[in-house]
């Protein structure tokens, strides 16, 4: 069944990073539910009763909570549910899939991480005893100022947590083969995608995506729809908010040249749908981010 909620998160997290790490103070839960290519660990405290949703499972949290998804096709979402806290702390870590490659992670060394991703393919919620040892070196890699460091402060994090005797897996084992295999069977889908991914910042035209994989504009519709929960024109507004997030963070060109160079035909329709979105103006997430983001 296709959850009609499902939203693909573009992270702002680029090929030559190691991990972005976003930090937020928040009062309520309002992310919908979502997938992205890139490892996430998430770590939420003063959220005692909110939901978590990995994949098939549904749980109240705890006061704390940790949670590792390494699976690109996972759905997962923390709701309000029960949680009345108005100073949730929050802090999120994501990675990409690559950044330990196979080879690094075949060394003897390894070996409790590998284990770990694999594990976490399903989701896995870590231990209290595991949270209360990893937290200090939570909090501060998001005041460490060596980008060395910083990572490797993350790989003595995820060798903790793999060594956590209580961690537990999340989403059922069948639930999880299945959406990967629903996402990774299509080639027609992985086309379309390499292609918006290339072109986003082009003038991209319905018709010539869908002759690009023989489907009538109408097949090609519904064909997106069901394998992604989007329609097409949602999901391509994605990727360029992605691309526009990015470098409203890393760059100094105006909001204005952004949004051309990502794709939109002018400066009020950029920061509409923006803040239809993302809920602030372009303008404010540049200045929100840059307060709690740390990218190494």
């Amino acid at each position: 069944m296709i959850n009609t909620e499902l939203f693909k998160e573009v992270s702002p997290l680029s090929s030559k990073d190691c991990f972005i790490l976003i930090e937020r103070q928040k009062t309520n839960f309002n992310f919908p539910i979502h997938i992205h290519p890139e490892c996430e660990l998430n770590f939420i405290e003063n959220a005692k009763g909110a939901q978590r949703i990995v994949g098939d499972s549904i749980e109240e949290i705890d006061e704390e909570e940790l949670v590792l998804v390494t699976n690109p096709h996972l759905e997962h979402a923390w709701k309000d549910y029960r949680n009345v806290s108005k100073n949730i702390h929050e802090i999120t870590i994501q990675f990409h899939p690559d950044l330990l490659t196979d080879t690094f992670l075949n060394k003897n060394q390894m070996i409790s991480i590998r284990q770990l991703f694999r594990h976490a393919e399903r989701g896995v919620a870590f231990s209290r005893e595991s949270i209360a040892k990893v937290r200090p070196l939570l909090k501060t890699l998001t005041c460490e100022n060596d980008s060395f460091y910083s990572l490797i402060k993350l790989l003595i994090i995820l060798h903790e947590l793999s060594i956590d005797k209580g961690m537990r897996e999340l989403s059922t084992g069948q639930f999880a083969a299945n959406v990967m295999h629903q996402h990774s069977s299509d080639e027609s889908l992985g086309r379309v995608m390499d292609y918006l991914s290339r072109h986003y910042s082009e003038v991209i035209r319905l018709s010539e995506v869908a002759e690009m994989v023989n489907m009538s504009e109408s097949s090609f519709c519904r064909f997106f729809k069901q394998h992604t929960s989007k329609s097409f024109i949602d999901f391509l507004t994605d990727i360029r908010l992605g691309a526009a997030s990015r470098a409203l963070i890393d760059s100094s060109l105006s909001i204005a040249e952004i949004g051309y160079d990502c794709g939109f035909n002018n400066l009020s329709n950029f920061n509409r749908i923006f803040k239809k979105k993302k809920g602030v103006t372009p303008s404010e997430f540049r200045d929100n981010y840059r307060k709690n983001k740390t990218i190494i």
